[in-house]
């Protein structure tokens, strides 16, 4: 099979500030610390080595055994979450909102692409451990951008008053959205998986937050990936002086 590759530069999709970021241009060195190649990625194991004491390490590490509770963690997630604890682990991180079966395709490029950096680096550094994160964004609170995924030209919206963190929400109402997703989506073996997955989620998790997890899990947890939920009490207390920082700095 013949690939082309088409620069980003020539989708049209792109501003005029990302084209330049993606190109390296020199210009815009001031607005960022490092590119991400393997240069940039050699000064962050340096400097990054450095910041985290071995009593944060414990604390992530508490934060997720007690998140992952009652979850099916596999052996790689579980040996990641343990890898957390030592000093010359690393993160790759990546974050989204908690949309609704997904939402966007972005939301599984963005996770894969995450994993697929850590066997990259893994390979260019071996004497380094990297762990794919994803971040949930459980305090965002723009629920008309999570509510609905579409397939097949259809729009399947969850309808419901909410405020706030949508994290905090209850899973209450998406039986309807279930209902008609199953009547659309057929009886094939896909399908099936599908169906039992989304029943699985949001049908049998009390939060958006629980369900989320649970979903994010069942797809990635053969590759390792680590689900961080920040809106956590003792992972709070670590953000403290960054936020004094950012008031008074």
């Amino acid at each position: 099979m013949d690939i082309d590759c088409l620069p980003l530069v020539k989708t049209g999709y792109f501003s005029k500030l990302i084209c330049d970021y993606v190109a390296a241009d020199t210009k815009l060195k001031p607005l960022y610390n490092r590119f991400p190649n393997l240069d940039g990625f050699k000064g962050q194991i340096e400097e990054k080595g450095k910041q985290f004491t071995q009593s944060q390490r414990s604390v992530l590490f508490s934060s997720l055994i007690e998140q992952y509770k009652g979850i099916n963690v596999s052996k790689q997630t579980n040996a990641n979450i343990e890898l957390l604890k030592e000093k010359n682990t690393f993160t790759v991180v990546t974050g989204h909102q908690l949309n609704l079966f997904t939402g966007p395709l972005y939301f599984l490029y963005k996770i894969i692409s995450t994993i697929n950096l850590t066997k990259e680096l893994k390979k260019e550094f071996p004497d380094q451990n990297f762990v794919p994160i994803y971040w949930m964004a459980t305090e965002d609170h723009d629920f008309d951008e999570i509510n609905y995924f579409n397939f097949k030209g259809l729009k399947f919206q969850w309808n419901k008053e909410a405020s706030g963190a949508v994290g905090h929400l209850p899973t209450e109402g998406l039986e309807e959205v279930f209902a008609l997703y199953s009547k659309t989506i057929g009886d094939s073996k896909n399908a099936q998986v599908l169906k039992e997955l989304f029943e699985s989620a949001y049908l049998k998790h009390d939060t958006l937050t629980d369900a989320t997890r649970f979903l994010a899990n069942e797809i990635f947890k053969d590759y390792g990936l680590v689900i961080v939920d920040g809106d956590d009490v003792e992972l709070k207390k670590l953000l403290v002086p960054y936020m004094k920082k950012d008031i008074f700095e």
